[in-house]
């Protein structure tokens, strides 16, 4: 990992205060908990399943853990999962991850229905949808057209990568429960009730960080609470063999927010020129690296340390972003059918 100029990665904070509509969004309809959002699961994964393990290929051994998603959300060809985080990077109790998943209009049909995250307690085998929207200044709410690309949970906050823009903000507490059923619109009726594409939460976003020059991309999302003060990680995914990306990470303050000066600037702390091509996560404890490689949808993927030396490691298909929990690095693989949550040791 080759130190770089962090300056490319420079954040504006987005206007203060929450969006306007919020009030009206959240005289309309009930505010839900999160505890009460895992509580209503609807959906069963597995523990150490069968469904989605063909993502691990030829891997040897198998990862030491993983959680299946149900067989509607393995198959499906519309909706793709890449972020990963957890209550561990939270700093909250309970064993809860959270998935995040892009759209794909190529594979279905209808309007562009945005991005998602998937709470998943993994203790009591359940996980739900939330269709996180964007809020208008009259309460309506619309679907968000980004990658989603990585999630990271820090607090009540959670940041969603927006590729070329950079984080989008969403809060836990701001979760609210949808009084319409339709599976095809979204927006609030005549008649005052929403619609949310048959979701029955929907998270706003209420806030953002925007990069403040042209040129960093914010592919994937992590913290490291190994130090102090606990950090956000994000990075570039590049394909191109004749170069690598780069990974930066910023200070957060206590409440989750990123430390800025009196602008409302946020300065990285630092920056690392990638050792390959294809990453797809990273996450930092300290000075060592742990980062996921993808090699396409046949073949096996590769964890890779970069520490005192490098260490290359064969991981799934498919791997996604990564978060660290009970001393194991986790990932989500996103190709149809192959589809897990899974764990590795450090």
């Amino acid at each position: 990992m080759t130190p770089v100029p962090a300056g490319p990665f420079q954040l504006k904070r987005g206007a203060d205060g929450p969006p306007a509509g919020l009030e009206v969004l959240a005289r309309e309809l009930d505010k839900a908990p999160l505890g009460a959002v895992l509580s209503k699961a609807n959906r069963v994964t597995e523990r150490k399943g069968t469904r989605g393990t063909g993502a691990f290929g030829s891997m040897r051994p198998r990862p030491a853990d993983w959680y299946t998603f149900n067989a509607a959300d393995n198959g499906a060809v519309a909706w793709y999962p890449q972020g990963l985080t957890s209550a561990a990077d939270a700093g909250v109790s309970g064993n809860v991850f959270v998935v995040s998943w892009y759209f794909n209009p190529d594979n279905a049909q209808g309007p562009e229905r945005g991005i998602r995250l998937s709470f998943m307690d993994a203790a009591a085998l359940r996980y739900r949808h939330v269709l996180l929207v964007a809020v208008r200044p009259d309460g309506g709410i619309a679907p968000i057209n980004i990658h989603a690309g990585g999630v990271a949970w820090y607090g009540d906050l959670l940041y969603v990568a927006d590729t070329v823009k950079g984080f989008r903000v969403f809060d836990v507490r701001h979760i609210y429960e949808v009084n319409g059923t339709d599976e095809e619109t979204i927006g609030r009726r005549k008649d005052g009730l929403y619609d949310a594409f048959g979701y029955r939460y929907v998270m706003p976003q209420v806030g953002s960080w925007t990069v403040t020059a042209a040129g960093a991309v914010f592919s994937f999302a992590a913290v490291d609470r190994t130090g102090d003060p606990d950090l956000l990680i994000s990075g570039e995914f590049v394909s191109d063999p004749a170069r690598t990306g780069r990974v930066a990470r910023w200070p957060l303050e206590a409440d989750g927010t990123l430390r800025a000066d009196a602008n409302g600037v946020a300065a990285a702390m630092d920056a690392y020129d990638l050792p390959a091509q294809k990453i797809q996560g990273a996450l930092s404890r300290g000075r060592t690296w742990y980062l996921s490689q993808s090699a396409g949808s046949q073949r096996n993927g590769t964890l890779i340390v970069a520490g005192d030396k490098l260490v290359r490691r064969q991981y799934p298909i498919g791997p996604e972003d990564l978060t660290l929990v009970g001393g194991r690095v986790w990932s989500v693989s996103e190709f149809p059918g192959r589809r897990v949550i899974y764990a590795v040791p450090l």
